[in-house]
């Protein structure tokens, strides 16, 4: 049997917080522990029903916590720019940021509602985006930014002469590039914020190895049944060998937002073997992830290709 791993989250009363991918999984746990330390979550949801669900679960491990449901489709810049107006409207600072949404591997090439490869338009694109439409209420709110790349962001390389997977299409090596460019995203977003005074801190994150559904049978991608690999990672995880649980898995984004001790720019993941299991802790930032050229590059592009311009102006 695995043993229990968890951490102190300090009081959070006052605060906002926002969680991609609460729904379910990791960020279901880490949204349940914010809004346990007192947080007010805003839960951006892409099945309402879905929601609901994860909403009630969570208020009734927290009766009286503080939960907002809203209308979010990474996939889509519109469904982005939409939340945007509506946090904005809404007025309230946001205090954390988790970018945790993600998709992972579907069997083919697929397409987000406006033309990107899936992976690198929803788990870079999306979250860039998304940063760019809150980035007055994290201003405000003085942000810390935590986003959850994978292990996947240690190999590979970002495919620059076909982003989209146009001329060939690996579902590994595209997850790969998608995390990667993520992380040069967040890291470049701290280093900007520090130069003009925005106010954010950014720092990232990853889950180690735990049986969540990234791998597991989702229609919407075309996977009928679990992988093969997800059946051994919860061979694995129900044993306590090497990989983690989904509530280990969840600690390293939860400390990397929450915790005093977190620092900007670093990253945290879990302490185990091969970092695939255990408790959360500081890792060397990976290679892929340290150039500044590169990541201004990154930057760039995005801001091409959503449209989207995060400036303090």
């Amino acid at each position: 049997m695995p043993r229990t791993i968890d951490i102190t989250v300090p009081p959070l009363t006052g605060r906002r917080a926002v969680v991609t991918g609460g729904s379910d999984g990791i960020g279901l746990r880490i949204a349940t522990r914010l809004a346990q330390a007192g947080a007010d979550v805003v839960l951006p949801v892409r099945n309402p029903g879905k929601g609901e669900t994860a909403a009630a679960g969570i208020r009734n491990h927290v009766p009286g916590a503080e939960i907002t449901l809203l209308p979010l489709d990474l996939s889509s810049l519109e469904s982005i720019a939409a939340f945007g107006d509506r946090m904005r409207q809404d007025g309230r600072p946001v205090h954390l940021l988790i970018n945790n949404a993600g998709v992972m591997t579907p069997p083919d090439r697929q397409l987000t509602a406006d033309g990107f490869e899936l992976q690198f338009g929803t788990n870079h694109l999306g979250h860039f985006a998304l940063v760019g439409q809150l980035l007055p209420l994290l201003r405000a709110g003085g942000a810390r930014v935590t986003s959850q790349i994978s292990i996947a962001a240690n190999q590979g390389s970002i495919h620059w002469d076909d982003l989209n997977w146009e001329r060939s299409y690996s579902g590994g090596h595209a997850y790969s590039q998608s995390k990667i460019a993520f992380g040069q995203f967040a890291l470049e977003l701290d280093r900007r914020s520090e130069a003009q005074d925005w106010g954010i801190t950014s720092n990232l994150s990853h889950p180690g190895i735990a049986p969540t559904s990234l791998l597991a049978a989702r229609p919407e991608l075309e996977r009928g049944q679990d992988t093969v690999s997800v059946r051994m990672i919860r061979w694995l995880s129900a044993r306590g060998i090497l990989v983690g649980t989904p509530e280990s898995a969840a600690l390293p984004a939860l400390y990397a937002a929450a915790s005093p001790d977190a620092r900007r720019a670093r990253l945290y993941g879990p302490r185990g073997l091969a970092h695939l299991g255990g408790g959360p802790a500081e890792q060397p930032l990976y290679s892929r992830l340290r150039s500044e050229e590169e990541a201004q590059r990154v930057w760039q592009v995005s801001e091409e290709l959503t449209g989207v311009r995060i400036s303090g102006d």
